[in-house]
């Protein structure tokens, strides 16, 4: 009887041996999951956030003048100078108000802004303009096909002559704005193409939500020539 108490005793122990272990550890590992998920988590977004905002690329330099596409086919009278505005950055007397140009042109903007293009153009339809990130090598866009699909691709606006405007001379051609949830800071490229083909190209800058739109019209003219 002894003997079968002892056994049974011996028994218990190696069950109660083991079920601690194993307890011990899958609290460990849950522990050490939970730490590197959060870790890897913070550093990552980290990282991210920190590229977006400092991020320059080596080319981008902000001249207010549009890129003329040299090309053999093309016609000038379909662009011959732009002005740019939007609702939230500048006054209409100051880098709203600018005359059509090609080479003082706006060209510094905030996300969720609205932009809206007055192309000085002999074209009624075909016109459109590509935002795209910045690229170094701007020879690019010289035979490049444009696609939603593109790399870097951030949106498009189609400009047509706003014949049902009651004052179709002093209504934008169109209009679009970057979200601050869908794009990051930074320098887009505006390509300006006609029927396909890019005809031009204008260097600018992106700022968050905010960031510019309290500066007098001498600050921004100033950031716009930096």
């Amino acid at each position: 009887m002894k003997r079968f108490l002892a056994i049974l005793l011996a028994a218990i122990m190696v069950i109660v041996l083991v079920s601690c272990g194993t307890a011990k550890q899958g609290d460990t590992t849950t522990t050490d999951k939970g730490n590197t998920t959060t870790t890897n988590s913070t550093g990552d977004k980290d990282t991210t956030k920190t590229t977006e905002t400092t991020a320059n690329p080596t080319g981008a330099k902000l001249t207010g003048s549009l890129n003329i596409i040299d090309l053999e086919d093309r016609d000038p009278s379909v662009l011959r100078g732009v002005r740019i505005a939007g609702n939230s950055v500048g006054q209409a007397t100051g880098i709203n108000g600018k005359e059509s140009s090609l080479t003082d042109v706006r060209c510094i903007f905030e996300l969720d802004e609205w932009i809206e293009f007055y192309p000085d153009t002999d074209a009624t339809y075909g016109l459109r303009v590509w935002i795209l990130k910045h690229r170094d090598d701007q020879s690019y866009y010289n035979t490049c096909k444009f696609s939603d699909l593109m790399p870097n691709f951030a949106n498009y606006c189609d400009l047509h002559y706003p014949e049902d405007a009651e004052n179709p001379d002093d209504w934008y051609w169109g209009n679009f704005y970057l979200h601050h949830e869908d794009c990051e800071t930074g320098y887009y490229d505006f390509v300006f193409t006609y029927e396909g083909k890019a005809i031009a190209v204008l260097t600018t800058r992106f700022y968050k939500v905010g960031e510019i739109s309290g500066k007098s019209d001498a600050e921004l003219e100033a950031l716009m020539h930096e």
